[in-house]
């Protein structure tokens, strides 16, 4: 009996050891040097929140992740519900062209949006075709916030997909039979039933946006530089390591106290429905 218990534990520990080498270890070094670098007390988040531009690139970090998650959500929609009423072949060809950014290295998409949001790049010359523009999009919020949808799409595509393939399409007839509209019975039956796969890509998106370095530093400008700039050019130029620590536990602090409002309001949510 205790050779058969002792078999998966074998299994799970290079998982294990991997975790806590490239994982907690690196999270209890920042957490100790943001309390005693350079030395012990609360005086790195007392600079933090002491200093105006800090929070200034804090909000700005959540704003951006806000937009990011919600221009992914508003492109992401429609996408994963065309894969569930689509065929086989043109199934597995939406299917296709979400996973392939997966197999490109994110460095290369994000120099190949250098080179499309140029001012004389491939957008802003179709825009011209069309009468508009040009546009400042490269060096530009707009410009990362559009890098980073492309990036994190996939993220949101695939949990809508995984949810929307299981709802029953039979009762979105059987609404419109009893006398909705089709599109209220959209918006009251179909939506709901999706809102699963709606919390996870939104939850999924939006924490993988707040941790973006590459993304917002090719894309961006100085000026509008996100937390995970300000922690690189704290720990790596001025070797404030106690700093940089401070800004990753208070951005973690953020994030969890997030995901836990979330989950509370998920169970709220389900509660209602049930009742």
């Amino acid at each position: 009996m205790k050779e058969r218990t002792a078999g998966p534990a074998l299994l799970l520990l290079p998982a294990l050891v991997a975790l806590g080498v490239f994982f907690l270890y690196p999270l209890v070094s920042m957490l100790v040097s943001a309390f005693t670098d350079p030395e012990p007390g609360l005086g790195n988040f007392a600079w933090f929140f002491g200093e105006q531009a800090n929070l200034q690139v804090l909000g700005r970090t959540f704003g951006t992740a806000f937009w990011v998650t919600l221009v992914a959500l508003a492109l992401s929609y429609p996408y994963a519900y065309a894969m569930t009423i689509a065929g086989a072949k043109a199934r597995a060809v939406l299917t296709l062209l979400v996973l392939v950014p997966f197999w490109t290295s994110l460095m290369v998409r994000t120099f190949a949006w250098v080179i499309l949001l140029q001012d004389t790049g491939v957008i802003n010359k179709m825009l011209g075709v069309l009468g508009m523009g040009p546009f400042s999009l490269i060096r530009t919020q707009t410009g990362v916030v559009i890098g980073m949808v492309q990036l994190l799409m996939p993220f949101m595509v695939l949990p809508l997909y995984a949810v929307m393939s299981g709802i029953d399409r039979r009762l979105l007839p059987a609404a419109t039979s009893l006398g909705a509209h089709p599109v209220k019975a959209f918006l009251k039956v179909y939506v709901p039933l999706s809102l699963p796969g709606v919390s996870a890509g939104c939850l999924t998106v939006f924490i993988s946006a707040l941790g973006f370095y590459v993304t917002p530093a090719l894309l961006g400008s100085p000026t509008d530089a996100l937390i995970s700039q300000q922690i690189f050019t704290q720990v790596n130029g001025l070797l404030k390591w106690g700093r940089g620590g401070a800004m990753g536990v208070v951005l973690l602090g953020l994030t969890l106290a997030m995901i836990a409002l979330l989950a509370l309001t998920l169970r709220r949510t389900g509660r209602k429905v049930t009742g």
